[in-house]
């Protein structure tokens, strides 16, 4: 999606959300949703697993933009394991949401899941460490039991694991598939704003790109190094 403009809520003042109450998580979804209806968005992606298995149905029902969330990719990792055993990296608020335990069932029957908080990990991310040697050894007492179980299949469930994939990559054989739905939620979104006739007429445009954050600017721009296009990094209160 060339064209089209974007905006970025990095809410980093109250991550990891994975450790908060459910009313916690509507509060300070309902809060960012609200700024971004604010900026003229027209469409919003939950870029949270956390907040997707824990306020979108909330969201979707009072405000009156297209939602698209984010849930870990339990699905394609069930039809493709021939072990039958996968593993799910996540957080506490997402591995114990309703909706995570619904999609486990109807999509995982017969698959045997290994489920793993990742305790640490996003405030590790946060903090520019994603390829620290604390970092690596962290994550390796979380997958090895996934090891040990014989798993052929990582699910990230959490927006924050794909910068792990490289430490991950390391410490997995190579016969286990890494499961991110990044690319999944791009093709969404453009349906969604395909079939509502929201995308940008003006072809010859190229799209301006905002990230915000709400803590330091200077450590929030690693992260965007090697993005292309028009892009700003901006601290705001929110």
């Amino acid at each position: 999606m060339p064209n089209e403009d974007t905006v970025y809520l990095a809410d980093s003042a109250n991550a990891p959300y994975g450790q908060k109450s459910k009313e916690q998580i509507l509060q300070v979804s309902c809060k960012n949703t609200e700024l971004l209806l604010q900026m003229g968005c027209k469409i919003i992606v939950v870029a949270c697993n956390t907040a997707t298995t824990n306020a979108i149905e909330h969201l979707r029902s009072h405000y009156p933009v297209p939602f698209i969330g984010i849930e870990p990719a339990i699905k394609p990792a069930a039809l493709h394991s021939k072990s039958k055993t996968i593993g799910v990296l996540a957080t506490k608020g997402t591995l114990s949401s309703h909706l995570f335990s619904t999609t486990s069932k109807h999509h995982a029957n017969g698959i045997r899941i290994i489920e793993q908080e990742g305790t640490g990990l996003v405030e590790l991310i946060e903090s520019g460490n994603s390829s620290s040697e604390e970092t690596k050894e962290l994550l390796f007492t979380y997958v090895k039991p996934m090891l040990d179980a014989h798993i052929d299949h990582l699910v990230l469930g959490c927006t924050h694991y794909p910068y792990l994939i490289p430490l991950l990559k390391e410490l997995l054989p190579k016969e286990v598939r890494i499961i991110d739905c990044g690319a999944a939620v791009a093709n969404q979104t453009y349906n969604v704003l395909k079939e509502q006739g929201l995308l940008n007429a003006d072809l010859q445009k190229v799209g301006d790109h905002s990230f915000y954050t709400n803590t330091e600017v200077e450590l929030f721009t690693t992260f965007l190094k090697d993005l292309p296009g028009n892009i700003q990094a901006l601290h705001r209160n929110f």
